[in-house]
């Protein structure tokens, strides 16, 4: 008979907790950094007019851009310095070791392809099917997820990010009109424990069932060249380079789900013990995007407005287990969101033939409306985007047929000062906060890729 603890089974089924470093949060690398440089590098200014792989995430209309083929191999590392300090607190303060709260970075391995399906059908409309992929810790992690409450604090959305997979097509609808979706993959896991423990916590005679099925949600994405479909013919217009796009990104999050049934001989009978622990992570809100691009010889500007729902996070909570508390509470530990509006503002110049350089800022409010979540105690601040990235491609190289791409990009957000008050219910002051702090930081982002087309 094999017998084991009692916590450490419960965990092995949960597969929730990674080690604590790992601080997995509500964000994923395609909002939180950008995708791939050229999203970093613009703050996603312009990645709704990206026609690489990318746009399988942001606009999968883009995939239809360009009739060749590409192959997108890339790294990001997103280096965090968040701080938070203490203001005020008394006796009950937070176990907090300096001001550094969060230094962990996240780093994703990328990979992404988009291919021409053309000659798989009995037509010749053209067809584009595109991909891209990342995971966690160079390709090591897939599913490095974290959910705690925390008496020293936390932030909401930065951390390490776990399996990030888009998959979609695009095609031409109309002259200089280009049409696509695709869908946002993540896992929604299961577990269940059934064991029989002695008061000291040895178990047996346990059963396990772990599963995990996708989560699929719709992206849907529209890009309109008002030049090619107004001014075909024309060689001089006003409208040739001008281009307007749209997409909507569907909600989307990790979850974790775990039923486990304990008996104890002579103390707790059948049908036992039951815990049950629901949780969900790296959530991604209805996102409506909408932008304007122009674009001349050597130039291209353009502007984006993304409204974000995140108050739709707060339903999304009542239903986590280890959360639920910081949203049903009645007082200012009440967890609060709102909608917020990201504008974004990028342009690209081209240095010659073969170099351009990408910037890009944007500004994005924190949809956190409160000051306080009881027991969670997250952190979130208003951000200031800048991004600078740098294109080399090569039109000949031996051997190759097609142009090379090397991307580099640089990404600096600044988290500003925001005062936050913790709460926990163990506090002798409970309904009253046990300590303020201020909480800020730093962001630095490194992404570099390498594209082959054919």
């Amino acid at each position: 008979m094999t017998k084991r603890k009692l916590l450490p089974a419960i965990l092995a089924g949960m597969g929730v907790m990674s080690a604590p470093l790992a601080m997995a949060s509500m964000g994923n690398i395609g909002t939180t950094y950008g995708v791939l440089p050229s999203d970093v590098a613009s703050a996603q200014a312009l990645s709704l007019f990206n026609g690489q792989v990318s746009a399988t995430y942001y606009n999968p209309a883009n995939l239809a851009r360009d009739a060749r083929g590409a192959l997108t191999t890339g790294l990001m590392h997103a280096e965090h310095e968040l701080r938070a300090s203490k203001v005020r607190g008394g006796s009950f303060a937070s176990p907090r070791d300096g001001d550094v709260l969060q230094d962990a970075p996240s780093q994703q391995m990328l990979l992404g392809m988009k291919t021409d399906l053309t000659n798989l059908t009995q037509y010749e409309h053209p067809l584009y099917l595109g991909f891209m992929l990342g995971v966690e810790k160079y390709g090591e992690e897939m599913m490095a997820f974290s959910s705690a409450t925390d008496r020293a604090g936390q932030y909401m959305e930065f951390g390490r990010q776990p399996l990030f997979l888009n998959l979609g097509g695009g095609t031409q609808i109309w002259r200089g009109l280009d049409m696509g979706l695709s869908a946002r993959i993540t896992l929604h896991s299961e577990a269940e424990l059934v064991a029989s423990s002695t008061l000291d916590g040895v178990t047996s005679y346990e059963t396990l069932n772990v599963s995990a099925v996708p989560s699929i949600r719709p992206i849907f994405g529209m890009n309109m060249d008002f030049g090619e479909s107004f001014c075909a013919d024309q060689d001089e217009c006003w409208m040739n380079g001008l281009e307007a796009a749209f997409s909507f990104r569907g909600y989307s999050n990790s979850s974790t789900k775990v039923d486990s049934t304990i008996t104890i001989p002579n103390t707790v009978l059948d049908p036992g013990m039951s815990l049950a622990v629901s949780t969900i992570d790296s959530y991604q809100p209805n996102i409506y995007a909408a932008g304007l691009s122009w674009r001349r010889e050597r130039w291209r500007v353009g502007v984006t407005l993304e409204m974000q729902q995140w108050s739709e996070l707060e339903s999304e909570l009542e239903r986590d287990t280890i959360k639920d508390q910081a949203v049903n509470a009645t007082g200012a530990d009440r967890l609060q969101f709102k909608d917020i509006v990201v504008p974004r503002v990028g342009g690209e110049f081209h240095l010659n033939d073969t170099y351009m350089l990408t910037a890009g800022v944007a500004l994005s409010e924190s949809p956190m409306s409160s000051n306080g979540s009881l027991e969670v105690n997250y952190f979130d601040n208003d951000k200031l985007i800048v991004g600078l990235g740098l294109t080399a491609e090569y039109k000949t190289i031996p051997l190759l047929a097609f142009p090379v791409r090397f991307d580099l990009a640089y990404q600096y957000q600044q988290l500003e000062s925001r005062e936050f008050d913790l709460y926990d219910q163990r506090s002798p002051n409970y309904p009253q906060s046990y300590e303020t702090v201020e909480a800020d930081g730093d962001v630095s982002v490194l992404s570099g890729s390498l594209t082959l087309k054919f």
